[in-house]
């Protein structure tokens, strides 16, 4: 029987671009959906979040891109903490799964895995 899960995920994108954004955005959303064995129709909605120093593009413009056409999907922008992960992209992803919450696995890629060290793979 299919749960609400909540998946987390992070990145870093490697420049303030819009190609960067959006490789890094459709690289994490990939490997969440793979990771997990989702179907983008499993997705409820996405919020993503970005540092304050990334501006050129919009993460869920990335995210139609690779199908999420149909899910509800919004940005925002992280609290600028100094000393946080610059260029970071953040996701919450609610999905409908048949994997039980300690199953569901969190991605956190590259310098982004410092953010949560306890459930980055």
């Amino acid at each position: 029987m299919k749960s609400v899960r909540a998946i987390r995920g992070a990145t870093q994108a490697l420049a303030n671009t819009t190609e960067a954004i959006e490789s890094a955005t459709k690289e994490l959303l990939l490997e969440m959906i793979s990771a997990n064995s989702l179907l983008i129709e499993d997705f409820i909605s996405v919020i993503f979040t970005v540092s304050p120093d990334l501006n050129a593009a919009f993460p869920a413009s990335s995210a139609r891109e690779v199908g999420f056409t149909d899910t509800p999907l919004i940005c925002s922008i992280e609290i600028g903490v100094p000393g946080s992960l610059e260029r970071a992209i953040r996701v919450m992803a609610h999905v409908e799964s048949t994997l039980s919450k300690a199953e569901i696995i969190h991605i956190y890629q590259g310098a982004a895995k410092a953010l949560r060290r306890d459930i980055a793979q």
